[in-house]
């Protein structure tokens, strides 16, 4: 299921690389697919080593280049996706580094290096079928007294589904909050973004993880959780009544119920 997941997203690649909503033409700059709190939640990256797992094409890597990361690392285990990053990084001048590896092979594929930032998250989670390996993946890539920090889409969003009223189209629940099912088999030439249909591999598998999973995974693997962070905002309109926030992202309108769409998650690995 792993090597069709990188079959697919290796498919996803070009259509991303061409589509709006990457702005990869200039139209969207780094900073677009951060909320403001994560900045605050990350503090100063300046002279600091940071690695961001599952990163696709670079975007928000990018961003830790450009706030003075000393290295700024992505690794991804699609190939089309890592020389798209680098070739996107070479274009701007970023002085970055991708590394094409799966995550579960990270800490062998870094060389055994480790960092005072690892980041991840919006999507990243749904590929892992075991949390718990995950997390002491992140813990060992760690340096002491590092910081890991995940920002990723709430279980609960994964879990609405529009109805097909066009006239209004009601959030329900309509997926599963909770894993434990196995994977969700998906089968469709159609991605999140803009652009024509993937050719070729149009098969992936995602895996469900609650918030109360996710925890127990980060605390399992050695790693003291300072924050936990839910919000209302996202960073593209997934429903159609969505309206823009001030920020650029996205929410749902004043007349619906407030809800959490995003979450974030800041844990720190302790001195030995």
């Amino acid at each position: 299921m792993i090597r069709a997941n990188q079959a697919n997203w290796d498919a996803r690649t070009p259509v991303h690389v061409a589509s709006e909503f990457y702005g990869l033409d200039g139209s969207r700059t780094a900073e677009h697919w951060f909320a403001p709190f994560e900045w605050a939640d990350l503090g100063e990256l300046a002279g600091r080593d940071v690695l961001h797992l599952q990163c696709h094409l670079g975007t928000e890597t990018a961003a830790f280049a450009d706030r003075g990361a000393a290295r700024a690392v992505g690794l991804d285990f699609s190939a089309a996706a890592v020389r798209e990053a680098r070739r996107l990084a070479d274009e701007a001048g970023r002085d970055m580094e991708f590394v094409r590896a799966d995550v579960h092979d990270a800490v062998s594929a870094l060389g055994g290096r480790r960092f005072d930032v690892v980041y991840t998250g919006k999507g990243a989670l749904c590929y892992l079928p075991d949390l718990a390996a995950w997390a002491d993946i992140v813990s060992a890539l760690l340096r002491p007294g590092g910081t890991f920090y995940l920002v990723e889409f709430h279980p609960l969003l994964d879990a609405l589904g529009p109805t097909p009223d066009p006239e209004r189209q009601d959030l329900r629940l309509r997926h599963d909050y909770l894993g434990g099912r196995g994977a969700l088999r998906s089968d469709t030439p159609h991605t999140y973004t803009d652009g024509p249909p993937v050719r070729g591999a149009t098969t992936s598998y995602e895996w469900r993880h609650g918030i109360g999973e996710v925890i127990t995974a980060v605390t399992g693997a050695g790693l003291s959780v300072q924050l936990v962070r839910e919000t209302e905002l996202l960073p593209w309109k997934r429903f159609d009544a969505m309206v823009p926030a001030e920020n650029g992202w996205w929410r749902l309108p004043p007349s619906e119920p407030f809800i959490p769409l995003l979450y974030a998650l800041r844990a720190v690995k302790p001195h030995d």
